[in-house]
């Protein structure tokens, strides 16, 4: 086994946990030697109660995991019980009526939810909750919503207890906000694969700023998308590779596609009887499971082995879990489960390093070494590995191994917990928008927003401002008003704001900057504008140099401006003719204050907005713009008229006859 150097828990560990997105901040944790926790861990730190080893194959179904959850709604196969029938039809009803923009039958919804959560449903009161938090057909209340929440959460309603988490998170109540998150990751974690760590479905971010992400949009069509059509056809004609892709899609929904276990199954089973090791290996993780299969340790425990003759170092994963559990073989044999927990580590597998974690953290089988485990952790986060991010947390909370940080115990419970059933919000809200059904889509991604995810909350945000009345928004007495949505806008932009996005805080600072949907106030566009440069934003750095130039919202302070324009330059060199110009100006209102030409430059953001509005009033209008533009036809034929007549003229001038010699003739020019 490659051991890993004692010296790397002690040294400065960056560990990029997981990057956000393009626009987002990605996460990094940084320890020192002073995050490492040097007395040994007493007897109570080895609580089994609290404290997972393994986990367990015997995984409850997605719709037990998250009850209330809106899948039935999208998945036909997941027939809803008797008790939520009405439940269902009344949220499905309000779906059809933003999809529509039907305000009286969103009000019929409404009512029937209200009068539902009045007789102590959950799962209503958790849907009223979230239609006071964003103000649909009711006045915008938020201590309504998070009492609505708090009800439905005790009641069992899981997206509510994201709901509440999220808000315990930006209100710094961290006591609070990581005990929910703890539980909430827990049942994440009990969802992920147990061979090897489940791929990341990350909400698809559906622009890039100002535009639609056509990019992403493209990967996302499911069936219909071209790559994956080119892609089946491959597997239909004994690419084994394909299969074990398509496979891939179906088990997990990816690319757009609905989840089909039973498709899954058939395409692993084709490509694995060709030879091949990863369809072997999701195999032996679908039998050990039950997924759509009967539970078989014995065959998993075969499959698995066949992948690891092929040297698929993942499935090592597996196996090790089948004898440390004794599942599938004649009894218990941490040996063996060391042993190839240690082959996948030696290959650079991260569930290697995770499982070797658990068995020091344990003590199972081994000597227990928190400190040891703590490096195996590492070793797997810094690999982006959930289940890793989760003891890692769990540590951080318990203060195990790790001095307790609560604040870095909640982040790290949020990724994961991120991960859990709730998220297939996303596929809806996506499928949703693809489909042309704005209205659903902005509806899906605001509830999603309410749970505290970032891309959700920049998804709903762009809706509205890329549709405004086409977003199909619900105020609070029916289709929103162009103030409702701007408000909404703000409130979701502001929040992505605050979680790293951005595109999200440059959005804030220029309406607080402008006084769009709210009103002036520099102070505060200044503190938006910090968000996005302290991810160093080009367009950021640029807007407070110019604050600090002229004083708006931020002292006045000539060294400071050309600080951040200097910084706007190296950071985008696109940058350089606008920075040029700002350095130019800041010269001059170094040199010459209050001279002529700092009042021009003073005067030119009261001109530029008459001069734009001339242009788009005048100029632009429709017949003033025919005109012009067949005014300007006519003077260019008639500059090109006279331009062709001048060279004729002059190559009239240059012709000299034979034998003919002029002592006037103009010489050619060569």
């Amino acid at each position: 086994m490659r051991l890993i150097s004692r010296k790397l828990i002690f040294t400065l560990l960056i560990l990029t946990l997981y990057p956000l997105s393009l626009y987002a901040r990605p996460f990094i944790l940084v320890l020192s030697q002073d995050d490492i926790k040097d007395t040994p861990p007493s007897p109570q730190d080895d609580d089994s109660a609290d404290w997972d080893d393994f986990g367990d194959s015997e995984t409850e179904p997605e719709e037990n995991l998250d009850p209330g959850s809106w899948n039935p709604i999208f998945e036909p196969s997941m027939d809803p019980d008797a008790l939520n029938r009405s439940y269902y039809s009344t949220v499905a009803k309000m779906m059809s009526a933003v999809s529509d923009g039907d305000e009286r039958k969103m009000r019929e919804a409404t009512a029937e939810i209200e009068a539902a959560a009045d007789e102590g449903e959950p799962h209503a009161r958790s849907v009223l909750a979230f239609l006071y938090g964003m103000g649909m057909m009711r006045e915008r209340n938020k201590a309504k919503a998070f009492m609505y929440h708090h009800f439905a959460a005790e009641g069992g309603n899981i997206q509510s207890k994201m709901a509440l988490a999220y808000t315990y998170l930006r209100q710094d109540m961290h006591e609070n906000a990581v005990k929910l998150y703890a539980e909430l990751a827990e049942i994440a974690v009990n969802s992920f694969l147990i061979s090897k760590d489940s791929p990341v479905i990350e909400p698809v971010r559906i622009h890039n700023g100002a535009e639609e992400n056509k990019g992403a949009l493209r990967k996302s069509r499911g069936e219909d998308d071209e790559a994956f059509q080119i892609l089946e056809y491959q597997a239909q004609k004994g690419n084994v590779g394909a299969m074990y892709k398509v496979g891939l899609f179906y088990y997990f929904g990816l690319r757009g596609l609905r989840r089909d276990r039973a498709k899954a199954l058939a395409w692993f089973s084709k490509a694995a009887d060709r030879g091949e090791p990863q369809s072997m290996e999701f195999l032996g993780e679908i039998y050990a499971r039950g997924a759509g299969v009967e539970r078989n340790y014995t065959k998993a425990l075969e499959w698995l082995t066949l992948a690891s003759r092929q040297k698929l170092y993942s499935a090592y994963n597996g196996m090790g879990y089948l004898y440390v559990k004794g599942y599938g073989v004649e009894k218990k044999n941490y040996t063996k489960a060391k042993e190839c927990f240690e082959k996948a580590a030696d290959n650079d597998e991260a569930s290697g390093h995770y499982n070797l974690g658990v068995m020091y953290l344990k003590g199972v089988g081994v000597k227990r070494d928190v400190k040891l485990a703590c490096k195996y952790f590492f070793v797997a986060a810094n690999a982006a590995h959930q289940k890793a991010f989760y003891q890692l947390a769990k540590m951080f909370h318990t203060g195990v191994g790790l001095k307790q940080n609560l604040q870095t115990a909640t982040a790290l419970y949020k990724l994961v917990a991120e991960r859990g059933p709730w998220n297939s919000l996303s596929r809806w809200a996506l499928e949703s928008y693809l489909k042309g059904d704005v209205g659903k889509a902005y509806f899906l991604y605001a509830r999603m927003a309410e749970l505290g995810y970032e891309v959700a909350q920049s998804n709903a945000a762009w809706i509205l401002d890329k549709y405004g009345e086409r977003s199909m928004c619900m105020g609070e007495s029916g289709l929103c008003t162009d103030v409702e949505r701007h408000q909404c806008a703000h409130s979701l932009w502001w929040q992505a704001s605050e979680q790293g996005n951005e595109h999200a805080a440059l959005l804030i600072g220029d309406a607080y900057y402008y006084g769009r949907g709210t009103e002036r106030d520099y102070e505060r566009a200044a503190e938006a504008y910090k968000h996005a440069n302290s991810q160093a934003n080009a367009q950021a750095m640029f807007n407070l140099g110019y604050m600090h130039e002229h004083g708006l919202g931020l002292p006045l302070d000539l060294h400071l401006a050309k600080r951040y324009y200097d910084q706007a330059l190296e950071n985008d060199p696109a940058a350089k003719l606008p920075v040029t110009l700002a350095l130019t100006s800041l010269w001059i209102r170094n040199n010459y204050a209050d001279s002529f030409m700092v009042h021009i430059i003073d005067s030119l953001p009261e001109v530029y907005p008459k001069v734009e509005a001339w242009v788009d009033n005048v100029i632009l209008e429709e017949g003033n713009a025919t005109i012009l533009t067949l005014f300007l036809c006519l003077l260019t034929v008639l500059y090109l008229r006279d331009r062709h007549r001048r060279n004729a003229v002059q190559a009239a001038g240059e012709v000299v006859l034979p034998n003919q010699h002029h002592e006037h003739a103009p010489r050619a020019i060569h």
